[in-house]
Parts: structure tokens; C-alpha cells; sequence
């Protein structure tokens, strides 16, 4: 089965992550939401306190095909201060493997130059931090095997570009039908 990993850091955005695991999940994709923390239970950005699926320390974090970065401040910030996430990260890119962020997450995939010369979007006012891409203001980007999204109002887009991704166009479709946004 294919699958994917959303890491979870105190001050999420809860829309995009919770928006894009339920999108994900629909498209077939098992999904697991991981604590950054040894806590299962992570506050979000609004307030909304969730229990993640698996602690950071109890996950294999190379197993993925998609690792997913949601964002909401400080939750980026947070990811940003992880070393165990950014290495996770740069072991999923160099291997051609899916890296996605979407809102300031992508902030951190710059700080890693992961972004350098790759069109990317991200929330407004954090193209600063994009290290060397070509910051584009579209909804969602897909740059080889990066995928960036704007922020929350764009969830659904940025999730169904994960599922054309991880399953292709058909997928993607049939998920995007039974929401109603084709």
C-alpha cells in the first residue's frame, strides 16, 4: 500500500493537515499522522488538540512515499527546529522520493536547498525563505519530486495533487468527484 507520513508539530495548521490526511485516505493512501514529540498529542495553530497516530522516535521515517509537511505558525517553525525531520527530508529527496509543504512549511524544505532553481508557492509574505526558488503565488507546485501548496483556503488542491502523484490522474479524479469539486 502506498504511503504517507504527516508530521505533526505544536501549532499546526489544522486544515491542511487534517484536510489533507481525510483527502489522502479517500484516495486509497494509508496515511500516518506522526507527533514530532514523544507526545502523541499535538495542539494545533486554533487550538484543536489531536493524537497522532505514532511518535516521531517510534516511526520509520524512510519507509514513506510521501513525507508531508503542514504548516500554521509556530508549527513550522517547529518542524524547522527538528533535526530528526530534516533529515528525514533530505533522505526522502535524495532518494526521488515525495517531499511536500504547504503554507510556511515550504520554508523549511528551503532551508534544506531543496529548493534552489525549483518553482514553488507558499503562503504569502514567507517567499524570503525559499532559498534560491522561483516563488510562483499559484495554488499548488509540482517540481520534480517536491510539491508545494499555498495555505489553508488551498488544501484540497495541494491534497489531490499528493493522491495524482501517489496514484495518478485517475485517482485523483475519482476522489476530487466524490467531494464535488469537479
Amino acid at each position: 500500500m502506498t504511503k504517507a507520513i504527516v508530521f505533526l508539530a505544536e501549532g499546526f495548521e489544522e486544515m491542511e493537515a487534517l484536510g489533507t490526511v481525510d483527502i489522502l485516505r479517500r484516495g486509497g493512501i494509508g496515511v500516518i499522522t506522526v507527533s514530532i514529540t514523544d507526545d502523541k498529542t499535538v495542539k494545533g495553530a486554533h487550538g484543536i488538540s489531536i493524537t497522532a497516530d505514532a511518535t516521531i522516535s517510534s516511526m520509520d521515517l524512510g519507509s514513506a512515499d510521501a513525507l508531508i509537511l503542514p504548516g500554521g505558525m509556530p508549527g513550522s517553525s517547529n518542524l524547522d527546529a527538528s533535526d530528526v525531520v530534516k533529515d528525514a527530508i533530505m533522505k526522502q529527496y535524495k532518494a526521488g522520493r515525495i517531499v511536500a509543504a504547504i503554507c510556511a512549511a515550504p520554508m523549511v524544505l528551503g532551508g534544506l536547498g531543496i529548493l534552489e532553481g525549483r518553482k514553488v508557492t507558499c503562503y504569502p509574505g514567507f517567499e524570503e525563505k525559499l532559498c534560491g526558488a522561483q516563488a510562483t503565488g499559484r495554488d499548488v507546485e509540482i517540481d520534480g519530486n517536491v510539491i508545494t501548496g499555498r495555505g489553508p483556503g488551498l488544501v484540497m488542491k495541494f491534497a489531490l495533487a499528493l493522491v495524482e502523484a501517489l496514484k495518478g490522474d485517475a485517482a485523483a479524479k475519482e476522489v476530487a468527484a466524490g467531494l464535488l469539486l469537479y
